[in-house]
């Protein structure tokens, strides 16, 4: 079955770094665009960033370009999400997630929280 398992997230000053990762099975990695998402409280769940298959191409949300940078390591099966330079409203549950088979599936989530 699908699984997509999160892990990195933590307590971090704002300022400070996180890397965050996401392994992936079940599916066809390689074949698959990878994307995170966030969800701070009490607000939607927002699109963070998106990196194509062969992951050549990325995109990010507004609020992230230039601090957060997302890659891929498909012999992993792997999806990470560098996230440089927090701020406190960074602060939230991120997930992992994938397009699959018309749907939209999703990791458990890995809580970031950025604060003093």
């Amino acid at each position: 079955q699908v699984q997509l398992v999160e892990s990195g997230g933590g307590l971090v000053q704002p300022g400070g770094s996180l890397r965050l990762s996401c392994g992936a099975s079940g599916f066809t990695f390689t074949a698959t665009v990878m994307s995170w998402y966030r969800q701070a409280p009490g607000k939607e769940r927002e699109l963070v960033a998106s990196i194509t298959s062969s992951g050549d191409s990325t995109n990010y949300a507004d609020s992230v370009k230039g601090r957060f940078t997302i890659s891929r390591d498909n012999p992993k099966n792997t999806v990470y999400l560098q996230m440089n330079s927090l701020k406190p409203e960074d602060t939230a549950v991120y997930y992992c997630s994938a397009p699959l088979w018309g749907t939209r599936r999703w990791g458990k989530g890995t809580l970031v929280t950025v604060s003093s």
